[in-house]
């Protein structure tokens, strides 16, 4: 019996990294390969030393050659190497080596894993401190189909040696959690920081699949990792995939829009709809590689301090069905959300908002953490080439039409304004829709819990039948199918 003193505190009991490949080493079922190029094989190496490895590696190998990588996994289309579709391939194909050479007659209690990786460390100039993605293909029963992990990271280090130290432990607690913390997902999410830091690398994206992840919801995910600091910001598609940023937003002309979007309304649309025909027709705008982003910031998914899973959910739902990419980012003022895009891209970018949200960037309360205060966070919002488009409001008292000419910031922020205003860095949305300025999302959402009527002509086409078909906001703990919202919103 394990002693206890008094004044003990319970804590969690995190294994070593040997104990985890240990125990994998002696389960006498587990047998697998190691794919792993770009960082040495950081991986495979804590499992050989952690002894009796001769059990449970089949296969260590290293393409390290472009030429000999291609032989073997096929060239890709684009030429690059450290990409999602090159660890697919490498997944697959060692996968398929395991089937072929080793027969189910002679093994009918193996359950086979392949752990791949494909790494790019930091530059020798250190300008570019790497990334990789990193995924593993296994089985939890012999006679069961396999589940896919798949995860794309970012080094923070800078030094290649750290680095691919950092990889290693990545990969073992991937492998370990992927065996024994499957069935709780969102702590094995946490558990792939054991031994690690979150100065050491990000987790940009992640996705499961498979039987033992069949009720996984890959953006509730995405949500996990920016509420547990793994990352600032993920995307996801329409189709209710997660998206990596960096693929997206490469070298594209970007158009965001900030909100609560609790839910998504008229004005909302209305906003998004003018600033786009803007934005397309301005200088160096090239249409087809032009980018419109959502935004839920994550401190406006916040109820009474805990992140409302399902009211994220309903969001999201609503604003895949309307064919739009959305973004969780754990910024909360926009010159954050700007200095996160321009990681990305150096093409011009716009900001879509209302009068309150701009009146809200020249209050210098929001700054008071940075040394340069007010002026160091225009200098990164407005120093890259970015124009805002302003959306008018009504006032509630006057019914005056309030837009960049008549708005007041706070008086010592006059002149700053002005300049910004001069310099042509705010432009009216001028082809707005008078009838539907005094829609708010606030209003809308207590409507629909009190069951009042008349808020179905306040939101988009389609929407109001997804709220009420499917009980969203609160009327309903069942996930709704992305896919299955598309076929509705098309059917109409």
């Amino acid at each position: 019996m394990e002693i206890t003193i008094k004044g003990d505190k319970d804590f969690d009991d995190i294994p070593s990294l040997k104990s985890k490949a240990l125990r994998i080493n002696l389960n006498e079922n587990i047998y697998g390969t190691f794919a792993e190029i770009g960082a040495g094989q950081e991986t495979c190496r804590h499992f050989f030393r952690a002894g009796g490895a001769s059990g449970t590696i089949a296969k260590a190998m290293s393409a390290y050659d472009k030429d000999f990588s291609d032989a073997i996994y096929g060239a890709e289309k684009d030429g690059r190497y450290v990409t999602e579709a090159r660890l697919r391939k490498m997944l697959s194909h060692e996968m398929d080596l395991m089937e072929n050479r080793l027969t189910r007659e002679k093994n009918p209690n193996k359950i086979f894993f392949t752990y791949a990786n494909t790494v790019a460390t930091i530059d020798f100039a250190k300008q570019f401190k790497g990334h990789g993605w990193v995924g593993i293909k296994y089985q939890i029963e012999a006679s069961q189909d396999y589940n896919e992990i798949i995860i794309h990271l970012r080094f923070k280090e800078t030094d290649a040696r750290l680095q691919q130290e950092t990889l290693g432990v990545l990969g073992t607690n991937l492998i370990y959690g992927a065996f024994y913390k499957y069935n709780e997902p969102k702590k094995l999410l946490r558990y792939l920081y054991d031994h690690l830091d979150k100065d050491q690398l990000e987790i940009d994206t992640i996705n499961f699949s498979g039987p033992v992840f069949k009720d996984v919801d890959n953006r509730l995910m995405s949500l996990q990792l920016v509420k547990n600091g793994m990352t600032d910001a993920v995307m996801f598609g329409p189709d209710g995939n997660n998206e990596l940023p960096a693929r997206v937003l490469y070298k594209k002309n970007i158009l965001a829009l900030r909100g609560s979007f609790r839910p998504v309304t008229k004005v909302n649309m209305a906003m998004y709809e003018k600033s786009y025909e803007m934005f397309i027709k301005e200088n160096k705008v090239d249409v087809d590689k032009t980018e419109v982003v959502f935004e839920i910031t994550l401190s406006n998914l916040r109820a009474e301090g805990e992140i409302d899973e399902q009211d994220f959910m309903d969001r999201a739902d609503l604003l895949c069905s309307l064919g739009q990419s959305v973004m969780i980012s754990n910024f909360q003022e926009y010159y954050k959300v700007v200095e996160y895009f321009s990681k990305y891209t150096k093409a011009r970018m716009g900001l879509a908002m209302g009068v309150s949200n701009l009146v809200d960037i020249f209050d210098e309360k929001y700054y008071r953490h940075l040394s340069g205060g007010i002026l160091e966070a225009f200098g990164k919002l407005f120093f890259k080439d970015l124009k805002v488009y302003l959306y008018p409001m009504l006032d509630s008292k006057t019914g005056e039409l309030i837009n960049s000419d008549n708005l007041k910031v706070y008086p010592r922020m006059k002149e700053l304004y002005k300049f910004f205003k001069y310099n042509g860095k705010v432009i009216d949305i001028e082809n707005y829709d008078k009838s539907i300025m005094s829609i708010f999302s606030r209003e809308i959402l207590q409507m629909i819990d009190a069951g009042d009527r008349g808020w179905e002509d306040m939101v988009p086409e389609g929407t109001a039948d997804l709220i009420k078909d499917y009980r969203l906001f609160g009327y309903t703990r069942k996930p709704l199918s992305p896919l299955r919202i598309k076929k509705r919103v098309k059917k109409k």
